[in-house]
């Protein structure tokens, strides 16, 4: 084998080659063929902070943290130790007892305002403390309050005779205490589905196509029967008109002013006695569902989806 062959078969370089840290990165860089432009792009360095580094120019770079961060960024780029060319570098640039550089490119500026507010502050601090000093002075400097004599204390207290405690008859409770919330019927906020998928209010007349057809008036009694629950005026309260469910369906009463009075879904054979108060309406889904009783005789179904009860007596 020849010399020459030898010679071509040389050792790449490592990170002891050269005499420095800076040398042998560049001797390896040079080795693989990249251009610090490259190196920059893989590793986000400056260009000229890699070129600083290969030539030990340390004023050129930032503080030393910097500075070691760049090292082990360069080795890392080239599939070298990032720790043992931090190593090295320690080893031929060991620290000095000197401040640390600011980074290059940051000024140490300082805002004047903050000088202001700080100068603020103080006065306002100083004023208080002033104030608090001022505000004791005038207290300890006032003349007590004016009080009783002697004499006159004791003569109050001698003519002053116990005698024994009477307690009156306990408060009744508050108004708000005792009123019983009212009564709201479940589901009442509900509204109800139809079949082409609207909602309707509860209370509101079904169109007619959906209305039952009223029973033969030769099949409802003639007198009211209790069959169920009864609702609305109590026994022995006077009531004239009864209204009582023919099958299952909803009752909704409301007042002269709209305010609902009684609302429920009634089951077949439930009733309401309505009481004497003016101005109640019936308002109902389905007037067929309902038989009409006044003064206990039959009057047929509810005329309508919404009745009022006076109506219903006189008619």
């Amino acid at each position: 084998m020849s010399a020459s062959d030898g010679s071509s078969q040389a050792e790449p370089p490592t990170l002891q080659s050269g005499v420095d840290i800076g040398q042998a990165l560049r001797a390896v860089r040079e080795h693989q063929g990249r251009s610090l432009e490259n190196l920059a792009e893989t590793t986000r360095v400056r260009a000229s902070y890699l070129s600083a580094i290969e030539e030990l120019r340390l004023e050129l770079l930032p503080s030393r943290p910097f500075t070691i961060g760049y090292i082990r960024a360069y080795a890392s780029a080239l599939g070298l130790d990032p720790e043992a060319a931090v190593e090295r570098f320690r080893a031929e640039e060991p620290v000095l007892d000197e401040p640390l550089r600011a980074p290059l490119g940051v000024q140490d500026e300082h805002d004047p305002r903050v000088n202001s507010l700080i100068a603020g502050g103080c006065v306002i601090i100083v004023a208080i403390f002033l104030w608090n000093i001022a505000r004791r002075a005038m207290i300890e400097d006032a003349p007590p309050p004016p009080a009783a004599s002697e004499v006159i204390t004791a003569k109050a207290l001698a003519s002053a005779k116990p005698g024994p405690i009477v307690l009156g008859p306990p408060l009744p409770a508050p108004v708000e205490s005792t009123t019983p919330p009212p009564y709201e019927t479940p589901g009442l906020a509900q509204a109800v589905p139809t079949e082409d998928g609207k909602l309707t209010l509860p209370g509101q007349p079904k169109p007619l196509n959906q209305m039952t057809d009223p029973p033969p008036l030769a099949q409802l009694p003639p007198k009211f029967v209790a069959k169920g629950m009864i609702y609305g005026a109590k026994a022995g309260e006077p009531s004239f008109v009864t209204v009582q469910a023919l099958k299952s369906s909803q009752l909704i009463v409301r007042g002269a002013d709209g305010s609902l009075y009684f609302a429920r879904q009634l089951a077949a054979g439930e009733a309401f006695r309505a009481p004497q108060v003016n101005g109640l309406t019936f308002n109902v889904t389905d007037p067929n569902s309902f038989q009409v009783f006044v003064g206990g005789q039959s009057r047929g179904v509810l005329p309508a989806a919404q009745a009022s009860v006076s109506g219903l007596a006189g008619g």
